[in-house]
């Protein structure tokens, strides 16, 4: 349960939590925190009480333990903090924010508290809103653009994927080298040309389900897609812009992805072959 605090702005923090942060910035002479934990918006849909606790209680945490150390924070946003109120294509910089879901609202409130972080305490904050995340090391998390980290397990293992989202539902996407090249590169921008922090735009492709069915299958003819429509998951898709401009990243800090569809296509199926057969060697 919440204990009493005195060190904080705030009546109460989980004082346990925020003290083995603390030292562990303490311990290893942390200058800058990569805040990345987060329930995802599919999951944050079934346990909203969790995701709430999970996504703003550890980011206070962080931002307290980054006042007390002096740290900069990047944290992590997301196209979720939209909503169904938002432009849809070419989704500006600074527009209507009023998500529909537990998680767009976490991510909505956290580039403020971030933001409040910095004009009231002056800490260092920095933020991106990501895209959907596509990786060939970390496995679904339980988010709503999963199906574009699945479908690729799924045409190597089986030649066959079923999609949870409508064919022509397009959201912009980010492989992973890209979205760990943006963190680092924001933090490492030189302040003065910041006119945001949190947070920022960011995306490097554009593509639907059928899209990225028809690049796998230049790869592997024989591949094929079919549909059961998640209701949960395309509602939440449903609220999200189908595209974003990210302009002010790359005017204030030179943001400019390396990936686009086809590349990372090729580079996620070369490199789970070589996964999955590691693992079916090992057992």
């Amino acid at each position: 349960m919440p204990q009493k605090g005195n060190s904080g702005p705030f009546e109460f923090v989980d004082v346990t939590a925020q003290r083995q942060i603390d030292v562990a910035v303490r311990r290893h002479g942390i200058d800058t925190i990569y805040h990345l934990a987060a329930i995802l918006s599919a999951v944050a849909e079934e346990k909203p009480h969790v995701a709430w606790n999970v996504n703003m209680g550890g980011l206070y945490r962080t931002l307290e333990v980054a006042r007390a150390n002096r740290c900069a924070v990047f944290v992590p946003s997301s196209i979720g903090a939209f909503g169904p109120s938002t432009p849809r294509e070419e989704t500006p910089q600074d527009t209507v924010q009023r998500p529909t879901t537990m998680y767009g609202v976490t991510k909505a409130a956290g580039e403020l508290l971030c933001d409040y972080y910095h004009t009231r305490f002056e800490v260092d904050t920095r933020g991106v809103r990501y895209p959907g995340l596509i990786s060939h090391v970390a496995l679904p998390g339980g988010g709503t653009t999963d199906y574009a980290v699945e479908i690729f397990y799924e045409a190597i293992k089986h030649g066959h994927f079923t999609c949870y989202l409508k064919p022509d539902t397009r959201l912009d996407m980010m492989y992973m080298p890209d979205a760990v090249k943006a963190a680092l590169d924001l933090m490492e921008a030189d302040p003065d040309r910041l006119v945001h922090r949190n947070a920022f735009n960011v995306t490097a492709m554009n593509f639907t389900p059928e899209e990225a069915a028809e690049a796998i299958r230049r790869h592997l003819p024989e591949f094929r897609i079919e549909y059961k429509v998640d209701p949960v998951r395309q509602r939440i898709a449903d609220s999200w812009p189908y595209s974003i401009s990210d302009a002010a990243a790359r005017e204030e800090w030179g943001w400019s992805p390396d990936y686009d569809l086809e590349s990372m296509t090729e580079e996620m199926l070369r490199s789970l072959r070589r996964k999955l057969s590691v693992e079916e060697a090992g057992g």
